[in-house]
Order: structure tokens, then C-alpha cells, then sequence
């Protein structure tokens, strides 16, 4: 039997930018996703703790020690710059091995994005 785990989870980082022309996803750091083990194109949870919106879309990657973190195209209306939100990915792995699975989370400053 395969059970989906929460795989990396970024835990309160403050929203940068929001760019509806944009085509889509949400573009994170390059440090936060080496440090909570996300990947390019993953796709990911955003839970908004300012206005309880909860969507999934894909990473791109940000500048590396830019602090960005900028939910685009439609996803853009569910955020306003400032909001804190939570990025949580889930993989999908037999029940056995996910009883000893270790998630990557981390926690970030949430006034500067950056690792702690």
C-alpha cells in the first residue's frame, strides 16, 4: 500500500511579490528550496494563514538569497504581498518506509525569507 507523506515544507514565509500576467506556479528562493529539498517544477500546497486560501501549483526557481517568494498568474489573486503562507509538498511511498520518513521543514525568517 502507497500513502502520500508530507515530503518539504516551507513553515511561514512572507509573500514578495504577486504577478497575475505571469503564466503560473510560484517562484521560491534558490536557498529555501535547497534547504527544505524542493525541485524545480515540483508541485507544491500554498496555505495562506492570512485569508485561509489553500491552492497547488508548480516551483520555479528565485534568485538565490533574494528572499523571493511570488505566487503568479491566477494564483496571484489569492495572496496580497505581506500575506505569510506555508509551501508544503507530498510524496507518494509505501506505508512501511513511510513510518520512518523524515520530512524536510524548515523555518525561515519570516521578515527576510532567509534561512535561520
Amino acid at each position: 500500500m502507497f500513502i502520500e507523506v508530507c515530503k518539504s515544507k516551507i513553515h511561514k514565509v512572507r509573500v514578495t511579490e504577486a504577478n497575475l500576467q505571469y503564466v503560473g506556479s510560484i517562484t521560491i528562493d534558490e536557498d529555501l528550496m535547497d534547504a527544505a529539498n524542493l525541485i524545480e517544477n515540483e508541485k507544491v500546497q500554498v496555505v495562506n494563514i492570512n485569508n485561509g486560501e489553500r491552492l497547488e501549483t508548480y516551483v520555479i526557481k528565485g534568485e538565490r538569497g533574494s528572499g523571493i517568494i511570488c505566487l503568479n498568474g491566477p494564483a496571484a489573486r489569492k495572496v496580497a504581498v505581506n500575506d505569510i503562507v506555508i509551501i508544503i509538498s507530498y510524496a507518494s511511498m509505501d506505508f512501511e518506509e513511510a513510518k520512518s520518513f523524515k520530512p524536510s521543514i524548515i523555518f525561515p525568517d519570516v521578515k527576510t525569507n532567509s534561512i535561520v
